[in-house]
C-alpha cells in the first residue's frame, strides 16, 4: 500500500496510460474532434431529420388540404344540384351550412389526430 503511494506521489503509478504517453497538441486536437463530432451528433443530424420530415409533412398537408377543398366544393355543387326546387329562393343558404359544417367536422377530426399519439405504438413502448 505504500509503496502505490510512493509511486502516486513520483508520478508513477505503474500504468502506461495513453493520456502519460500524448502531448497536449494532441490531446487538444482530441478533443476538438470530440466536440465537433458530439456537435455534429447533437445538432446537425437532428436538423437533417427534421427536415425530412419537413420534406414530406409539408406537401402532404397541403395535398390534403387541396383535396379537402375539392371535397366541399364538390360536395356543395351536389348539394345545389341535387335537391332541385327544394333548397332555393330563402333556403338557398343551406347547402352552404351543411358543407361548412362537414368541414369543420373534418378537419376537427383532423386536428385532433394530429397530438393524440396512437396506441399500438404506446402498447409497444410500454412492453
Amino acid at each position: 500500500m505504500a509503496a502505490r503511494r510512493a509511486k502516486a506521489k513520483d508520478g508513477k503509478s505503474g500504468k502506461s496510460g495513453k493520456a502519460d504517453d500524448k502531448g497536449v497538441a494532441e490531446i487538444l486536437a482530441d478533443l476538438w474532434k470530440l466536440l465537433k463530432d458530439y456537435a455534429k451528433q447533437e445538432c446537425i443530424d437532428p436538423l437533417k431529420s427534421l427536415g425530412r420530415f419537413l420534406g414530406y409533412g409539408v406537401p402532404g398537408s397541403l395535398l390534403v388540404g387541396l383535396g379537402l377543398l375539392f371535397l366541399s366544393l364538390g360536395m356543395l355543387r351536389a348539394l345545389q344540384r341535387e335537391t332541385g326546387a327544394h333548397l332555393t329562393g330563402s333556403l338557398s343558404w343551406v347547402p352552404y351550412l351543411v358543407t361548412l359544417i362537414v368541414t369543420a367536422v373534418l378537419a376537427f377530426l383532423a386536428i385532433r389526430s394530429i397530438g393524440r399519439p396512437n396506441r399500438v405504438r404506446a402498447k409497444e413502448r410500454q412492453s
